[in-house]
């Protein structure tokens, strides 16, 4: 049987461009499957704003992070990627993380070069760690793992230490194995481009997508154009879902019914429908003496 790392590793070889949409739990993951997405992609940041109700600064841990993992991959089988920060501590902790989301079902792994605590990426005062930290961080990670899950390498260096630094240490991530680098935050479409003209054959290149972020919204097509070969929408599903919260509890207080708002939401039914209420409940007949099963 293929593993969704080997999934993911052969489809960033194909056109079109792999987009992954940011989810932060199961129901949104299913969601996006439905939707036709063939990789997803668990934020950080989504984590934070949903579990915790805090900033992405780095106040989420591996196990809350490695809990929500093995909940999503329990409901879909396509490939996850994960983002997972700083590693969690130095290199030995990296290879700890690496092995708990690898067993839990990540099919990738991101790492940042940013010092602890870390920051959201399109946040300002980031800082990096000495670029031999982070390659020994890459390469702690490639040893670590047991099923061939990827190994992303992130450098958010353009920020701070400029791009030609970023373009550096990225080169520097790729000879230590990462499987996929990712410069973060390209503050515009010349830097969005000079990313693959720089890096594109020596890796797959991943662009990140922020609504409102320090990057343009660049359409995917174009991402492609220019030589990338996985976009995600990192957070975008939680800022969707904030303000559809907003509204309808704005609608809830002030008219004291949800009627206004019904029309953007699913029905009870549907909802049923996407979560497999029926067919779970078929499948526990079989189970049920009462039911009629076995």
């Amino acid at each position: 049987m293929t593993s969704p790392a080997e999934i993911l590793r052969a489809r960033l070889d194909r056109r079109p461009v792999l987009v992954a949409p940011g989810v932060v739990d199961p129901l949104t993951a299913q969601i996006a499957v439905d939707a036709g997405f063939e990789a997803l992609y668990l934020t950080g940041a989504g984590i934070a704003y949903t579990q915790l109700g805090m900033p992405d600064i780095g106040l989420t841990t591996m196990t809350e992070v490695s809990n929500v993992i093995a909940r999503i991959a329990d409901k879909v089988s396509v490939p996850l990627i994960v983002d997972g920060d700083t590693g969690f501590g130095n290199a030995i902790s990296v290879q700890r993380t690496v092995r708990v989301f690898e067993r839990a079902g990540a099919a990738a792994i991101q790492i940042e070069d940013q010092t602890f605590p870390k920051r959201c990426g399109h946040l300002r005062g980031k800082d990096v760690m000495p670029t031999e930290d982070m390659v020994g961080k890459i390469k702690a990670a490639v040893d670590a793992r047991a099923n061939g899950m990827l190994v992303i390498g992130r450098t958010d260096a353009g920020a701070v230490e400029g791009f030609e630094r970023a373009f550096e240490r990225a080169e520097r991530y790729a000879e230590a194995g990462a499987d996929i680098i990712f410069v973060e935050a390209p503050r515009t479409r010349d830097e969005l481009s000079a990313v693959p003209a720089r890096l594109g054959r020596i890796r797959p290149l991943m662009a990140n997508m922020v609504e409102g972020g320090r990057t343009p919204m660049t359409p995917v097509s174009d991402l492609e154009a220019m030589g990338y070969s996985l976009v995600v929408f990192s957070a975008g599903v939680v800022r969707s879902m904030a303000k559809s919260a907003r509204r309808f509890y704005d609608t809830l207080r002030a008219d004291g019914t949800s009627d206004a708002v019904r029309e953007e939401m699913y029905s009870f039914d549907e909802l049923a429908d996407i979560v497999g209420t029926t067919a779970l409940l078929e499948a526990g007949k079989r189970y049920d003496p009462a039911g009629g099963g076995a």
